[in-house]
């Protein structure tokens, strides 16, 4: 395939401090660039995670005419509660896991995870408080800190290629920051590792006497191998624990932008105090519940997705790749760097090819999502020529 002679653009900085006559932001916001993975058209994209199956014509006809039914009231603010839908994600939470259902009162959904865990952050962190997680994690996290006046603080997991967490590990850090929050990622971003829930436990334990909060990030929960438990289990016992969740990934609905956590109902009303008016829309709402109505077309994908991941696992490995164990609908790997000596290289030449993956974790790694048997076909061949043996 020719060149498609695309790189990844420079974001711009908070730099007003540098335009006479502009206002000067806050001083830990100079110098800074928003987030954003590149969103670049190729054929192959496969570096932000998502789902690569687009809705049905059947199901993208429903979503139209939940809209349409909407659309008819949208000159009045949304249900602010939307109860219903706390209900209906509380209902699949309790077949997907198989715990007791959660009631509304304990279910709370924003525009996507980012925004759950923002407001987690907004009633939990803020000035003269901290939280604490473990790298490699997702980039957003400490960004979150920063926009609530949270101090933050990073430990490392174990070595590559596990990067696993141990429950000893967890324990000397709360030991030694006494953090107000602690953030786990199971499956992790970016590595795809699962967490014991021992870990999460001890972590709970930890923090229950500081009456701190243990907040366990599953946005990629359904994709986790058999016998890989969720943190759901552990919820009845610890209130002091938190559960989020995301329609963007299985649900393949990430241009939807529905969030959720799962806790203590008095945690749930923590995040309400500081929610902002009206903040799910009646579209996002009406989308969301024609999504539960359809779930099973939705989730019908995950199987395929969980299998292409595994398959290409065992083919980067086969390749002398070293892999993460992937509990995830993404792989972590490091390339075999022949392609010029780092992974800028092998990103390039995979980009130039129409396959699009994440410089993300630890030098030299990459990471790539799965995508459909053609995509992660068209990944493999890139590969051969970007880092040939």
């Amino acid at each position: 395939m020719g060149t498609m002679s695309k790189t990844l653009p420079e974001p711009s900085a908070a730099a007003a401090a540098g335009r006479p006559g502009l206002p000067v932001p806050r001083e830990d916001l100079a110098g800074q660039h928003p987030y954003g993975a590149p969103q670049l058209a190729v054929p192959h994209m496969l570096n932000v995670n998502e789902n690569p199956f687009p809705p049905s014509p059947a199901l993208a006809a429903a979503l139209g005419s939940a809209v349409t039914e909407v659309a008819g009231s949208l000159n009045r603010y949304p249900d602010r509660e939307f109860e219903q839908l706390r209900a209906r994600l509380g209902a699949y939470l309790a077949e997907e896991s198989e715990v007791p259902a959660p009631t509304a009162a304990q279910v709370w959904a924003a525009n996507g995870s980012n925004e759950v865990m923002h407001q987690l952050l907004l009633a939990f962190g803020g000035p003269g408080r901290t939280a604490l997680s473990f790298t490699p994690h997702y980039s957003m996290y400490p960004e979150y800190a920063r926009d609530t006046f949270t101090g933050w603080i990073a430990e490392p997991r174990g070595d590559a290629p596990e990067f696993a967490l141990t429950v000893a590990d967890v324990r000397a850090a709360i030991d030694r920051h006494a953090p107000d929050v602690v953030i786990l990622t199971s499956p992790n971003n970016p590595t795809g590792t699962a967490l014991d829930l021992d870990l999460v436990r001890a972590a709970a334990e930890a923090l229950a006497p500081r009456r701190g909060l243990v907040v366990v990030d599953e946005a990629y929960a359904e994709f986790r191998r058999d016998g890989v438990p969720s943190a759901l289990t552990l919820l009845a016992d610890h209130p002091n624990l938190v559960v989020t969740r995301t329609m963007s990934k299985a649900f393949a609905l990430a241009g939807a932008r529905i969030g959720y956590l799962v806790a203590d109902p008095a945690l749930v009303d923590a995040v309400r105090i500081v929610r902002l008016p009206y903040h799910l829309s009646g579209v996002t709402q009406a989308v969301a519940l024609t999504a539960l109505d359809h779930r099973q077309e939705l989730l019908s994908q995950v199987a395929v997705l969980r299998a292409e991941r595994d398959a290409l696992a065992e083919h980067l490995r086969g390749r002398g790749h070293l892999v993460a164990p992937s509990d995830a609908n993404f792989l972590l790997f490091r390339p075999l760097l022949t392609a010029g000596g780092d992974r800028r290289a092998v990103w390039q030449s995979l980009l130039d090819q129409g396959v699009l993956i994440r410089e993300v974790g630890p030098q030299p790694w990459l990471r790539v999502s799965i995508g459909t048997p053609d995509d992660n076909s068209a990944f493999r061949t890139a590969l051969e020529e970007a880092d040939p043996r």
